[in-house]
């Protein structure tokens, strides 16, 4: 008699190990989606970030682009002969120093 209990009991701890593993797999996977899922909208949410438009940053040397502007024209008035190169020049520290 001993001989049939003990297949029978090595059947039932393999099929109660397979049925486990079956389990954990599957809770594994619902895992993953969930994962994946809150990955994806976070992503969703870093690809439009809710944030005001800033401002321009300042030109190089801390020059606004108005006073870049003003000094292209002052360089061209003095091309033309407009402005002699003092002109120019006083006109030029006016606009840096403000």
């Amino acid at each position: 008699m001993m001989r049939r209990r003990r297949p029978l009991m090595r059947a039932a701890v393999v099929g109660g190990v397979a049925y486990h593993a079956g389990k954990k797999v599957q809770q594994g996977r619902a895992q993953d989606a969930d994962t994946e899922a809150r990955l994806e909208d976070l992503e969703s949410q870093q690809a439009y970030p809710a944030q005001p438009a800033q401002p321009a940053p300042p030109a190089a040397g801390g020059i606004s682009d108005a006073a870049i502007e003003q000094l292209k024209q002052l360089a061209a008035l003095k091309d033309q002969g407009v402005l002699t190169d003092e002109e120019f020049e006083q006109q030029k520290r006016k606009l840096l120093s403000s």
